[in-house]
């Protein structure tokens, strides 16, 4: 995966939780950033809910399609935790016991308060190598090129920092943002334009409303920074023409 200029990731984030409104979703954004500053991608992010089917499902999808995927939710102790049982059906290894996470468990844990709920967190499927999990312990763990992780962010958070170093990345992508007071609609057609120039850079169009004035940020990414530059140049080029004026000048 080094060798490769581009490395990609998706994300499954498992919960009814998040599905019903219930929970929002923290941990999107944090891995969007990480995982950029590693050179991989973040190129596809699902959200399913706590059933065997889908979990099989999404993970042998992703799985065949990235070259790594993330999962955060259900591995906690609860009845409604399947995640790790739907992941060993999805690689068609059982689901173990396993001594070195009971062992961690055991550490964490007073033997009076110790039950099958808890225990149900060592359980792990055969061949995945351990997650550290330095905030409650019970670990997360890899399984070929798939992380799983817990949903909850500082536990999330923790998990991923233990793991990040085994990720191998390709180029990282760079960004440049160019924001204005001017509406979205104004620029669009001269952005395909320039668009079409640049086909290599990817261009966003974010707009915004601050103290009543419309306005649009425009976002350039690539792997290179010359590229970046250049796009860019034609892009404040076509904005002056319009007679959009930078969104800091205005401010300052």
């Amino acid at each position: 995966m080094s060798d490769k200029a581009i490395v990609t990731a998706c994300l499954i984030i498992i919960g009814n939780e998040i599905l019903s409104g219930r929970t929002e979703d923290a941990n999107l954004a944090f891995l969007g950033r990480q995982l950029n500053e590693l050179g991989i991608r973040l190129a596809e992010a699902r959200i399913i809910a706590d059933d065997e089917a889908a979990i099989v499902e999404a993970v042998n999808q992703c799985r065949r399609r990235f070259d790594y995927v993330l999962t955060t939710g259900g591995i906690g102790p609860t009845h409604d935790d399947i995640t790790s049982a739907a992941i060993a059906k999805a690689f068609g290894v059982s689901l173990e016991r396993n001594a070195e996470a009971l062992a961690l468990l055991d550490r964490q844990y007073l033997k009076k308060d110790q039950n099958e709920a808890r225990l149900k967190m060592a359980d792990i499927p055969a061949g995945a190598t351990l997650v550290e999990n330095s905030v409650s312990r019970a670990p997360g763990y890899q399984i070929e090129n798939v992380f799983v992780m817990a949903g909850v962010p500082k536990i999330m958070r923790a998990m991923f920092d233990d793991f990040k170093d085994r990720l191998k990345g390709g180029e990282k992508v760079l960004s440049e943002t160019v924001t204005v007071f001017i509406s979205e609609g104004a620029v669009a057609e001269k952005l395909a334009a320039v668009q079409a120039r640049h086909r290599q850079v990817e261009i966003g169009s974010y707009p915004f409303v601050r103290d009543g004035k419309p306005g649009v940020s425009l976002v350039l990414r690539h792997t290179d920074a010359e590229h970046i530059e250049k796009a860019a140049a034609d892009v404040r080029e076509m904005l002056g023409d319009l007679g959009a004026l930078p969104a800091k000048d205005l401010d300052g």
